[in-house]
C-alpha cells in the first residue's frame, strides 16, 4: 500500500509539473531581455565610488585591435547572437542571418522588422575602453570585451541612434528615452568596474548625477 500510494503521488506530481511547464511556455514572453540585468543603482554607486578617475588617452587606438563579431555557437557569430537573443519571433537562415523578426530599440523606443536597421552597441563603446585602460591589455582581452554577452555590454539598437552616439560616454549621450536611462549607466558602471577601467571627471560627475535619480 505505501508504494502504491507513492506511485500516485510521483504521477500526480508528474502531472501537475507538466501542466506548469505547459502554462509557463504559454506565459513566457515571446523574447528574452534585450540585456542581462545590470546591478542596482545602489551596487551601481557603491561601484562608481571604486573606479579610477584619470584622463582618457586614444593614442594608437583602431578599432581592428578589439576583434568582432566571432563565432559563438554553430554558424551563429556575436551579432547574429545578439539579434536572437533581442528581437521577437526571429527566423534565421541557414548561416544564422535574421530573415524576420521584430525588434525593439529600448534608446529611442523603436521598432523595426529589418535586420538591417540595427546595429549592435557596444554600450561603453570601444574607444572609450581604450581609452580607459584596454590599451593596455592583450588582444584576446579586447576581443572578450568586444563580443562579452555575459555582462550587459551589448544590445540591439536603431542604427542611425548608435551612430549619433558613436565613442561618446555619458557626460555627454544617454538614451533620448528617459525611461532607460537608469538601466543605461547602471550597465555603464558595471561594464566598467568588472573590467577595471577607469573614468574620467566628467563622465563621474555624470554617472553620480544620474544614478543619484534612479
Amino acid at each position: 500500500m505505501p508504494k502504491l500510494y507513492a506511485r500516485r503521488r510521483l504521477s500526480i506530481l508528474a502531472t501537475l509539473t507538466g501542466l506548469l511547464a505547459s502554462v509557463a511556455l504559454v506565459n513566457s514572453p515571446s523574447a528574452s531581455a534585450a540585456l542581462p540585468t545590470p546591478v542596482s543603482a545602489a551596487t551601481a554607486r557603491g561601484y562608481l565610488a571604486q573606479l579610477t578617475v584619470a584622463t582618457e588617452n586614444r593614442t594608437g587606438y583602431s578599432r581592428d585591435l578589439f576583434p568582432l563579431w566571432i563565432t559563438i555557437s554553430g554558424t551563429c557569430n556575436t551579432r547574429e547572437t545578439v539579434l536572437k537573443r533581442d528581437g521577437t519571433n526571429v527566423v534565421t537562415n541557414s548561416s544564422c542571418a535574421a530573415t524576420s523578426g521584430s525588434w525593439y530599440s529600448p534608446y529611442d523606443g523603436a521598432t523595426w522588422t529589418a535586420a538591417s536597421d540595427l546595429d549592435i552597441d557596444h554600450l561603453v563603446p570601444l574607444a572609450e575602453a581604450w581609452d580607459s585602460g584596454a590599451s593596455k591589455w592583450t588582444t584576446a582581452q579586447r576581443q572578450g570585451f568586444a563580443n562579452d554577452l555575459t555582462r550587459p555590454q551589448l544590445i540591439a539598437v536603431t542604427d542611425n541612434v548608435n551612430q549619433a552616439k558613436g565613442d561618446q560616454d555619458p557626460a555627454t549621450w544617454v538614451p533620448s528615452r528617459s525611461a532607460y536611462v537608469c538601466t543605461y549607466v547602471r550597465a555603464w558602471v558595471q561594464v566598467k568596474y568588472y573590467y577595471d577601467l577607469s573614468v574620467d571627471s566628467a563622465e563621474k560627475s555624470a554617472l553620480t548625477n544620474y544614478l543619484a535619480s534612479c
